[in-house]
Parts: structure tokens; sequence; C-alpha cells
């Protein structure tokens, strides 16, 4: 739009400033300071700033206003998540916390059942033990009752046989072992 006339008129201008000043060009070298270059040049930086400002600067202020948005968004976003990770974190150790404590409460029932068990086995094992400290007591008084009765019945025969050679007479009566039994067992007292 401007821009096309603006360098027209720049062009126009150099060439009338070259066709009046060939011999002073000529003369001057690499570093001598020409003002209408340097005004010529101020001007059209002017006029390209003040394009770029009216054409490029709001698409620019426009993309880094919509990159500012989007990474306002992002941060508010990953905020957002953050908070969200720290709540489930949170959560997760209240169930992990949870869960060590059932499972502690689960392994002291299992002492516990563990104990009654050893606890019912050591009884019931010493209520087999009474039981057969019983059976042979009970064994042994049998043996012992059969062991006196075996020794009455030969002091029986024994005092028989002795009575019989002092007497020399047979005593094989039933009657006559009775009397001997009784006999007996009146020396030992009252049977237990």
């Amino acid at each position: 739009m401007i821009a096309g006339p603006v360098l027209l008129l720049v062009a126009r201008l150099q060439e009338s400033g070259h066709a009046a000043e060939p011999a002073a060009h000529a003369a001057a070298g690499p570093f001598t300071i020409n003002g209408g270059l340097i005004l010529w040049t101020l001007v059209i930086f002017g006029i390209l700033l003040l394009i770029l400002v009216k054409t490029a600067y709001p698409a620019i202020l426009r993309s880094v206003e919509e990159r500012e948005a989007r990474i306002r968004q992002q941060l508010d976003e990953a905020a957002t998540a953050n908070a969200d990770a720290q709540r489930l974190l949170e959560e997760y150790q209240g169930q992990l916390a949870a869960s060590k404590a059932e499972a502690q409460e689960l392994l002291a029932r299992g002492r516990e059942a563990g104990e009654k068990v050893r606890e019912e086995l050591a009884a019931r094992g010493r209520e087999e033990q009474e039981g057969l400290l019983e059976r042979a007591r009970r064994e042994i008084a049998m043996e012992r009752d059969r062991a006196v009765a075996e020794l009455r019945k030969e002091a029986v025969e024994l005092s028989i046989a002795a009575a019989s050679k002092v007497i020399e007479k047979n005593l094989d009566t039933e009657a006559d072992r009775k009397l001997v039994q009784d006999y007996i067992n009146s020396l030992h007292g009252p049977k237990a």
C-alpha cells in the first residue's frame, strides 16, 4: 500500500542525488558520513516500523497472548492434575494403611486361633495322657489283684499240702479249701 510509493520516492531521490554529486561521491570512502543517506534511512525505517506496528504487531501480540493463555491453561490443568494426584495418593495411602491394619488384625486373629488350637491340642493330649494313666492304673490294679489271688491260691495249696503232711490226711474237699481261704483272708485284713 504505502510501501510502493515510498520505494519509488526513495529511488528517485537517489537518482537525483547521484546526478548532482558525481565528483563528491567519487572522493568519498567507505567511512564517509552522508547526511542525506542517514536521513532517508531513518525515514524508511520509521515508515517500515509504522507498517509493522499496524500489520504485524497485532498478529504477533495476538499469537503471544494465545500462547500465554495456552500456557496458563496448561498450568491450571497441571495444578488440577497435581491436586487430583495428591488426593488419589492420600486415598491410596489411606487404603494401604487400612490394608496393613487389616493384615495385622488377620495375623493377630491367626495367632489367637493358633494359640487356641495349641491349647486345645495340649488339653486333649493331657486328657489322653490321663486316660492312658487311668487305664494303666486299672490294669496294674487288676494285675495286682490277679497276682494276689494267685498268691492266695498258692498259699492255700501250700497250706493244704503242709497240713496234709502234718496230719497225714488228704484235705481235698472243697469245704476244706474254703476254710483255709477264709483263714488267709482274715490274716491279711479286709480286701482293698
